[in-house]
């Protein structure tokens, strides 16, 4: 088997990634027809999907650590279970308001923070449970390939959902029935974590419940300046720059007049060059501090190009290159946290991971739609990516300064050192 897919030969990842795809293909046809649902209730309005987006990500900030904590006391795969079914109701509820012509922008407001708790449970004991499933040695191919299934949906997933909902007149029911499909799409992965064989999982010792352990879970990561600084880039480009399903919006309503389809083809755009990303990123075998820091910036610059799009065509061929750059810095942050992190820590660390990445959108979707109904939809992708820029680059100066400090015979090939020893560690938690 080829290098890329090498973790398919494990039955259970095979069966696992197989249920992802169907699920994965619903979630981005929601994400195309949850935003322009939002556009139909509320005359276009950036500041109202701005709001709609931080409030389905505002659990990840609120309730991460928890979640976090869940993950490692619960096996993962029955929370897993639980977490799908918990997103399957609010879509499906949504579906049933849009259907009947009944559903008002509140109704969209309240089901995506329903939606956006239950994610925030699923998010680190999805991310965490790979590592039970495959060998250490097979986990960043296995990231990588969780990306690659995650795009490849994406790419399938808006392009359907915008031909569909303009076959069906582009109205509030069009919509309705692409969220159904979603609602529907989260039985493919609860079946499919149900067939996994339990034997040949390396399930790690339970937490058992003591005082303290969140803040363990904390203090674990502030002694790590390895992980704070992957922490620091993700924060600024979750935060400011990836928020695709807005920027693109407003991109295609009102600077290039566009209607539902060529939106979401934007997003099949996006998507091939994510795909891209993520399949070469499950062939990499190390993943490095400086490829981070590299993708974050690239992709940071590409974006404030893409603002200065002078038209539809320019911008759909920049999507890829967006994509690239950002699903490298996406799989290679990934699959560092993981590899560097301890068993019995690893749904907490990735808990804070996602809290960071993820509940940085409450605070920046509200303001880069802010930005773009007072300045016009090109400067929510300027402001986004110049903050980008400006945070990873201050982030690897700060982990410079730092390690200098600590190790200040450093050379200049071990600015960027792949792991931090045991010694250096300690010294970091003083």
């Amino acid at each position: 088997m080829s290098p890329t897919f090498r973790s398919l030969s494990n039955a259970n990842y095979r069966r696992y990634a197989a249920g992802g795809v169907v699920s994965n293909v619903g979630t981005w046809m929601q994400r195309v027809a949850q935003d322009w649902l939002v556009l139909l209730l509320t005359d276009n309005s950036g500041t109202a999907i701005g709001i709609t987006t931080g409030l389905q990500f505002l659990p990840f900030l609120l309730l991460s650590p928890w979640a976090g904590l869940v993950a490692d006391r619960i096996p993962k795969r029955r929370l897993l279970q639980l977490t799908n079914l918990g997103m399957a109701v609010p879509a499906l509820v949504l579906a049933a308001l849009a259907l009947t012509g009944t559903v008002q922008i509140w109704h969209v407001y309240v089901l995506a923070l329903v939606l956006g708790t239950a994610a925030a449970f699923d998010a680190p004991a999805r991310q965490s449970f790979v590592s039970e499933m495959v060998d250490h040695d097979d986990l960043t191919n296995a990231v990588g390939l969780n990306s690659a299934s995650f795009n490849a949906a994406r790419i399938v997933g808006p392009a359907v959902a915008g031909v569909l909902i303009a076959a069906f007149g582009g109205g509030v029911g069009a919509t309705g029935l692409v969220i159904l499909f979603n609602g529907l799409s989260y039985a493919a992965p609860i079946f499919t974590l149900h067939t996994l064989d339990a034997s040949r999982l390396a399930t790690p010792a339970l937490v058992k419940r003591e005082k303290g352990q969140i803040l363990a879970g904390v203090a674990y990561v502030r002694g790590r300046p390895d992980l704070l600084l992957i922490l620091g880039i993700v924060f600024f480009t979750g935060t400011f720059g990836l928020n695709f399903q807005m920027t693109s919006a407003l991109m295609a309503t009102q600077v290039f007049h566009k209607g539902s389809t060529e939106y979401g083809l934007l997003g099949t755009f996006m998507a091939i060059g994510s795909l891209t990303g993520s399949l070469i990123a499950a062939r990499r075998e190390r993943v490095r501090h400086r490829l981070v820091v590299g993708a974050a910036i690239m992709f940071g610059a590409v974006e404030v190009v893409a603002g200065l799009a002078p038209s539809y065509v320019v911008f759909a061929l920049l999507c890829p290159l967006l994509g690239i750059s950002a699903l490298t810095m996406i799989t290679s942050a990934n699959a560092f946290m993981q590899l560097h992190t301890d068993a019995g820590m690893r749904g907490r660390v990735m808990a804070l991971y996602m809290m960071i990445f993820i509940g940085g959108t409450p605070l920046g979707s509200p303001l880069i739609g802010w930005v773009g109904e007072a300045f016009g939809a090109r400067w929510t992708l300027l402001v986004g990516g110049a903050l980008t820029m400006l945070g990873a680059g201050v982030s690897g100066l700060l982990y410079l300064r730092g390690r200098r400090v600590l190790t200040p015979d450093a050379g200049p090939s071990n600015l960027f050192p792949r792991v931090w020893d045991n010694q250096t560690v300690a010294r970091a938690r003083k």
